[in-house]
């Protein structure tokens, strides 16, 4: 395994665990002002996918080059990231959380409908893209959209109170 390689691998292991930690607290935070939660049934399967996606990059990927291309392009998602998670503060989560006040519209999701969900379907591809491992892009890319169908659907449903994912009180 290459510095490089590693390096790649280590920052999105710790990413992905320092996201979980962030998510929790924001998660409790949330449900204290009196927030809930809608589809948790899927998301012990969104974990699955996501740590399965992890694993295959490091069991398949540890001894694999880098590609500087795909790994600038991968820096530059880390940027968005930043952006996005920047811009909902305290109120991002790993959770499809509802909470009864207005809807962030501002940073990307003045552009973008959801750019969390867009941020996760590039890094999906690029992620493995960075070490050649075309296969798994494409196997977890397809994963991840059935995933997501689901849970935008959930989302939206819960988020605007209409639909058969709607629960609780209708929410702007």
């Amino acid at each position: 395994m290459t510095t490089g390689t590693f390096l790649f691998l280590a920052f999105i292991v710790v990413q992905r665990l320092g996201e979980l930690v962030i998510a929790r607290r924001n998660t409790a935070r949330l449900m204290a002002l009196g927030a809930y939660e809608v589809g948790a049934g899927h998301y012990p399967v969104m974990v699955a996918l996501h740590s399965a996606w992890v694993l295959a990059l490091l069991v398949f990927g540890w001894n694999q080059p880098l590609h500087m291309g795909w790994l600038a392009f991968y820096a530059v998602l880390q940027v968005f990231r930043v952006w996005i998670l920047g811009t909902l503060g305290a109120r991002w989560t790993t959770r499809i959380i509802v909470l009864d006040e207005p809807l962030v519209v501002r940073g990307p999701f003045r552009f973008i409908p959801h750019p969390n969900y867009t941020l996760v379907v590039l890094e999906i591809i690029a992620a493995p893209m960075v070490l050649g491992l075309t296969w798994v892009a494409v196997v977890f890319t397809v994963l991840n959209a059935a995933m997501l169908y689901h849970r935008i659907g959930v989302e939206d449903g819960a988020l605007r109170g209409t639909g058969r994912h709607a629960a609780g009180p209708a929410r702007r």
